[in-house]
């Protein structure tokens, strides 16, 4: 045989081969297609199967009605701009948003306090679903013989920027409600000028903040630089809450909550994006800090407490982030389902 002849018979083996190669990966495509679509009819056929044999009259949206989340908003973290949203979609996707007012915006309940209002939203019926809003340290339903607990959701801040921002709205209001006297109105202090002559409303003191409200009512939260209070905020984020997101970062914050909870928040990323309300409260007259009053706030061990805390909020919402959405072109997008179940027994009769 040829050389000539020898190169054509290669060259023809090789595109045998790369169809033959071809038309195996088609076929395993189909086969993942056809055993997502027998797993998904597996599946209802289980669902109905099960829903007719209890007698069950609730549907699977009824079960999700009881639904309640809690979102304890630590101030000065975008609370208002986010919280705006779930008002606004409240009526159309049909959920209730209850504002929780508590005197002197007192963090830390009374026992009695507690009681009633964890009683409230587990038998409180006629406001399911219900999202509650306020500045409350969080509080574990657990603790008082409550069965389903609800759902937390948090944003947290740099801990300087946060108080920077708290600093001047105590004295200069915000865009959101203007006429509103402030508490330390009149006052043109700077907070440069606060910190350098050892003002108390910057001490290191009061940066003591997100890690209380995450770490709750015990009395050792509220005691500042507790180590045992960080941890204990630390550990309530990972297990008690289902997301937390920084204000830095607010819009992939609002995308993944729509994702992991439409009935509450579908149309919240379009809403953020182009609504009036996103971004309607903001703090007047602030002035960012020098760089050496950052480094003399840096130099406490409250600032390197609540930084931590801060960082490792940061850290688990960028992971969490990793795994649900993907960027494409500039553009963030949700990723799709990548699971599915099959091999489901005993089969239907």
């Amino acid at each position: 045989m040829s050389p000539k002849i020898q190169l054509l018979a290669v060259l023809a083996f090789g595109v045998a081969m790369l169809f033959i190669e071809n038309q195996i990966q088609k076929l395993d495509e189909s086969r993942a297609k056809l055993e997502r679509t027998i797993a998904r009819h597996e599946v209802a056929e289980v669902e109905q199967r099960h829903s007719k044999g209890a007698g069950r009259e609730t549907s699977l949206l009824a079960e999700k009605d009881d639904m309640v989340i809690i979102y304890n908003r630590v101030p000065k973290t975008a609370s208002t701009s986010f919280t705006n949203i779930a008002y606004d979609l409240c009526g159309k996707n049909h959920f209730h948003v209850l504002h929780i007012n508590t005197t002197k915006n007192n963090p830390v309940m009374s026992l009695q306090d507690q009681v009633r209002f964890v009683r409230n939203v587990s038998s409180w019926r006629e406001m399911k679903p219900g999202f509650y809003h306020g500045h409350v340290a969080y509080l574990d339903f657990s603790k008082y013989g409550v069965k389903e607990k609800p759902m937390y959701i948090n944003v947290v801040r740099d801990p300087i920027e946060r108080l920077v921002s708290y600093y001047y709205f105590l004295r200069f209001g915000d865009d959101y409600r203007p006429g509103l006297r402030r508490r330390k109105q009149g006052d043109k202090k700077t907070f440069d000028e606060c910190v350098s002559s050892g003002g108390s409303d910057c001490a290191p003191e009061k940066l003591w903040l997100q890690v209380p409200f995450f770490c709750g009512h015990h009395s050792e939260c509220w005691n500042a630089g507790s180590r045992w209070a960080l941890e204990q905020a630390k550990y309530n984020l990972v297990n008690e809450y289902l997301l937390v997101g920084v204000t830095e970062e607010l819009e992939d914050f609002i995308m993944i909550l729509e994702a992991a909870l439409p009935r509450f928040f579908k149309g919240a990323s379009e809403l953020f994006r182009t609504g009036k309300k996103s971004h309607l409260r903001k703090t007047t007259e602030k002035k960012p800090p020098t760089k050496e009053t950052i480094a003399k706030l840096q130099q406490s061990d409250i600032w390197k407490m609540e930084n931590d805390f801060y960082e490792f909020a940061l850290e688990h919402f960028q992971f969490v982030r990793a795994h649900a959405v993907r960027e494409k072109d500039g553009e963030l997008y949700v990723l799709a389902q990548s699971f599915f179940y099959e091999k489901i027994y005993p089969k239907a009769n």
